[in-house]
């Protein structure tokens, strides 16, 4: 029997199921498919940093500042997502004193709080920190667990109207007067969608997705390598404050830390090498910070792919110069179906703000006069951490980034994913 809603939303991760919340919240009949579980593409394949915006500030301060904001709300309304660490920038003896007063600068600037401090109290903050610190600056930076917030945004949309569909890949699309009149769903489901507004949150598989829906989508994904080791009694994130390179990001789990991370274009979010090298460099680069990471034991390496949107052919290298700012693309602007809309770039700290934008959009071509609410309704569970654990084993949203955290996690890996 043919599905037939409103919106249907392609793709299952942070800003799939923030636009699912978003829309179901303002009375729209919306279904959400996803290919795997959720959460299972960029999502919940990050370092799970909860970013002040501090890493942006003074190259991209439109996204640094939707971060500062963005961090507020969370902590505001997802809880159980949450784990409050802060942050440091700490600068070494070999990097550049000028970059380090422009961060702080920048970060003032963005009112994102820092207070600088000095080598020996960065030292009391961080007992294995190197000694070749200089100094340092704080920020609120904190730690998110990507499964908790993708299934607590999915079951309150679904508390709300939505239906929400894992294991469902998007096989082939019906076109017809200039909009997609169906999708073709297989999978769990096996059937036929028929929508009003269609949604592309694909996140880096936008190009690829695009593709099938007969419209471009300029991506360049970038491949990161994350390595989780044991490690107890890091409090804060540690940022090297140097210009972003590999290697320069240690986020503190319990027991363990994750290190990260490195930036290689990839032509295919599916099928990109591992590399040794990219495992190597990180742990010796987050060695400077913290010298006793190179004997640590690894727990778990995986590699995650970030959604970054680059119509510029001349801008596409290693990614990092790309902004982490976020678009939506209005498809019937560009005389491509005008029942699509593509979300692409971001970060998972502004998830939430990206779902607002995109909702707002299909809320105008719907004719729905409904403002988003999501800014200020607590999640789903939000305060219960156990119930979104569960939600996490029902949505097959168990992924590599917390899978030390959840209680539903399988054991620990030392493997690839």
């Amino acid at each position: 029997m043919t599905i037939q809603t409103d919106v249907a939303i392609i793709g299952g991760g942070a800003t799939g199921a923030g636009i699912a919340r978003d829309l179901a919240l303002r009375g729209v009949d919306v279904s959400l498919f996803e290919r795997g579980g959720l959460g299972g593409g960029t999502s919940g394949r990050s370092h799970g940093l909860l970013h002040s915006g501090g890493r942006y500030a003074e190259s991209d301060p439109i996204g640094a500042e939707e971060c500062i904001r963005e961090s507020r709300i969370l902590r505001d309304i997802a809880e159980g997502c949450i784990r409050e660490t802060g942050g440091l920038f700490v600068q070494l003896e070999s990097d550049d004193p000028a970059y380090f007063e422009e961060k702080l600068e920048a970060c003032n600037e963005l009112d994102i709080p820092t207070e600088t401090i000095s080598a020996e109290e960065a030292h009391e903050r961080v007992p294995g920190l190197t000694e070749d610190v200089e100094r340092a600056f704080t920020v609120p930076d904190g730690v998110i667990y990507p499964s908790r917030l993708v299934v607590a945004n999915a079951a309150d949309a679904r508390e709300h109207g939505a239906s929400i569909y894992t294991h469902t890949p998007v096989e082939s699309v019906t076109t017809a007067n200039g909009e997609i009149t169906e999708l073709h769903v297989g999978g769990e489901i096996n059937d036929t969608v028929e929508a009003t507004q269609i949604v592309n949150a694909t996140g880096a598989w936008a190009e690829v997705m695009g593709e099938d829906l007969g419209v471009d989508v300029s991506m360049q994904p970038t491949r990161g390598v994350m390595i989780s080791v044991e490690y107890d009694g890091l409090d804060p994130v540690l940022n090297r404050c140097r210009d972003p390179d590999d290697g320069d990001i240690i986020v503190p789990h319990d027991g363990e830390v994750v290190l990260g991370t490195t930036s290689v274009a990839v032509e295919d979010p599916d099928d990109y090498e591992e590399a040794d090298w990219e495992v190597e460099r990180s742990v010796d680069e987050c060695a400077e910070l913290i010298p006793d990471i190179t004997d640590a034991p690894e727990v778990r390496t995986w590699w995650g792919v970030r959604p970054l949107y680059e119509p510029d052919e001349d801008e596409r290298d290693d990614g990092r110069g790309i902004s982490r700012g976020f678009f939506v693309i209005n498809h019937a602007e560009r005389n491509e179906p005008a029942n699509l809309i593509s979300v692409v770039g971001g970060k998972l700290t502004t998830y939430r703000q990206m779902a607002e934008a995109a909702s707002d959009q299909i809320c105008a071509r719907l004719g729905v006069d409904a403002s988003c609410e999501t800014d200020e309704r607590p999640l789903h569970a939000s305060d219960d951490p156990a119930q979104l654990d569960a939600l996490i084993d029902e949505f097959d949203a168990v992924n590599p980034t917390d899978r030390d955290i959840v209680t539903t996690a399988t054991p620990a890996e030392s493997a690839a994913d």
